[in-house]
């Protein structure tokens, strides 16, 4: 884990660091944003802080597709990365969602600090899963890495894994290198007509047989299916599953509005502003109806792991996590919620005691985006 002298450090990195030691200096809170496009997530940031803005550090700084390994700033837009790996028919699995409505402003790094997956989470994993390495920046303006930037790194602990998803609250992520993959040789969709209990139970069934299956969603009625992999694979499962094929063109709008959360469901919640929570449950638990939700108002990915649910009764927050809780998982009040209060379930006091520790360790004046996880974290 070793630090880089300030001499050593380029022309944007020395800014970033001045930034940081002025803010430790006079406990400034700092609001480390990309594009922004994730502003909406988790609890409001700071009042007073000043916004450390990454996008001046941008650019791959490497690639090697046979390696199946890209390295990039921050501040790199996710377009940029995306229309590099597509030259070479590769691509970031776990789908990172944009939020933005033309695609440009996400940033790498906005996504490695929220930790967001799209729809093929289901079949390859969460980001988490795809971090090799990152270069980060703590509160004391020491440039630290962790991991590397080949597949087999058993060197420490694996803290690049444990910045993913940490809302930029433990240090200022200055590089991050992740693993990507091939593009499927063949896509296909399914949509069957069923209720949403009989699509939870026939998605385990399926989820123990040998199916290509890449990505699900059971929405509005209807259980939509992707199929990805060989073609040979893909045509033997919809021989096998049967359903209704869905054209190309209107498969590839409905996952890429699933993972842009511009599907209608989702306009739903933001027109009418009512609280949306994200349910994450064991992918059997049957139906649950949360904030008197009818069920048929869900909506369910990653073969019954994920589930979306609009409030239409603004049920008390500790009600909803009270009941999903019961049933083995956990909840986010995800858009339009009270963002002063509880966003993510509560952890813990011996575990939020770990938390903070971490926390300390790396930003011990508290000023990396105070509060956007917990309360005085």
């Amino acid at each position: 884990m070793p630090t880089t002298p300030d001499t050593a450090l380029p022309p944007t990195l020395a800014r970033f660091r001045e930034a940081i030691l002025q803010a430790a200096d006079t406990r400034t809170p700092l609001t480390l944003r990309g594009g922004g496009t994730k502003d909406f997530y988790g609890r409001a940031p700071a009042a007073n802080a000043t916004v450390l803005d990454t996008r001046t550090w941008s650019g791959i700084v490497d690639y090697d597709c046979a390696e199946l390994v890209i390295t990039a700033r921050s501040g790199t837009p996710l377009v940029e990365i995306e229309a590099a790996l597509a030259e070479h028919r590769q691509m970031l699995a776990f789908e990172p969602p944009h939020f933005a409505a033309d695609g440009k402003q996400a940033t790498v790094g906005g996504a490695f600090a929220s930790g967001l997956s799209g729809p093929r989470r289901q079949s390859v994993g969460a980001l988490r899963d795809f971090v090799l390495g990152a270069v980060v920046m703590d509160g004391r303006g020491d440039v630290l890495n962790f991991g590397g930037q080949v597949m087999k790194n058993v060197a420490g602990y694996d803290v690049s894994r444990l910045m993913a998803g940490a809302l930029g609250t433990l240090g200022l992520v200055v590089q991050v290198s992740l693993k990507v993959l091939p593009m499927p040789f063949c896509d296909a969709t399914l949509r069957f007509a069923m209720a949403q209990a009989e699509a939870i139970d026939t998605l385990n069934r399926w989820g123990g047989q040998p199916l290509p299956i890449a990505a699900s969603a059971w929405i509005d009625g209807a259980l939509w299916l992707r199929l990805s992999g060989a073609d040979a694979a893909v045509r033997a499962a919809i021989t096998k599953l049967g359903g209704e094929r869905v054209d190309d063109a209107q498969a590839a709008t409905f996952w890429r509005d699933l993972r842009e959360q511009s599907h209608a469901f989702f306009a739903r919640a933001l027109q009418s502003g009512l609280p949306l929570w994200r349910i994450a449950l064991p992918p059997a638990t049957p139906p649950l109806a949360l904030g008197h939700a009818s069920v048929d108002e869900q909506l369910v990915e990653w073969g019954g792991g994920q589930r979306w649910s609009i409030d239409t009764a603004n049920t008390p927050a500790d009600a909803i996590r009270d009941a999903v809780s019961k049933a083995g998982g956990h909840a986010t009040l995800f858009r339009n919620g009270e963002r002063t209060s509880d966003i993510f379930t509560p952890v813990a006091a011996p575990l939020m005691a770990v938390h903070k520790r971490l926390k300390e360790s790396f930003d011990p004046h508290g000023i990396f985006n105070p509060g956007r996880l917990y309360a005085d974290f």
